[in-house]
C-alpha cells in the first residue's frame, strides 16, 4: 500500500471512524458501495464530500470534533486523501494488471 499523508482533520475523522465499530462499519460499507461503480475518480469525489459533511454534523455533537469547533470552527477542508485511503482499505479490490515484457505488457505463457 502506498503511505498517504493526512491533513489534521482527516486524520482526526479517521481515528475517530477506527475507534468506533459501527462508525467504521457504515462507512466500510458506504466505500465498498462508492467503489463498485468503477470510477475511482469519481467514488472519491463523492466521498470526499460525504465525509466533510459527516465531520461538520460530529463537529456539532461529537469529541473531539466539537472541542475543535469551539477553538477553530469548521471551514471547508478537504478530504480527498482520506476518501482516496479508505477506498484502497475498504474499496472492492480489483485484480491487478500483469506486468512483465519488456514493453510493460504482460509476457505470453510458455
Amino acid at each position: 500500500m502506498i503511505p498517504m499523508s493526512l491533513n489534521f482533520r482527516e486524520q482526526m475523522l479517521y481515528d475517530y471512524l477506527l475507534a468506533r465499530p459501527e462508525e467504521r462499519q457504515y462507512w466500510q460499507e458506504k466505500v465498498h458501495k462508492a467503489s463498485r461503480a468503477g470510477d475511482e475518480s469519481a467514488a472519491a469525489h463523492r466521498l470526499e464530500i460525504e465525509l466533510w459533511r459527516y465531520f461538520e454534523e460530529r463537529s456539532a455533537v461529537a469529541e473531539p470534533f466539537r472541542s475543535l469547533a469551539r477553538r477553530d470552527p469548521p471551514r471547508r477542508s478537504l478530504m480527498r486523501n482520506l476518501a482516496e485511503l479508505l477506498l484502497r482499505l475498504w474499496g472492492e479490490q480489483r485484480p491487478r494488471r500483469e506486468r512483465g515484457g519488456v514493453d510493460g505488457r504482460a509476457e505470453a505463457p510458455p
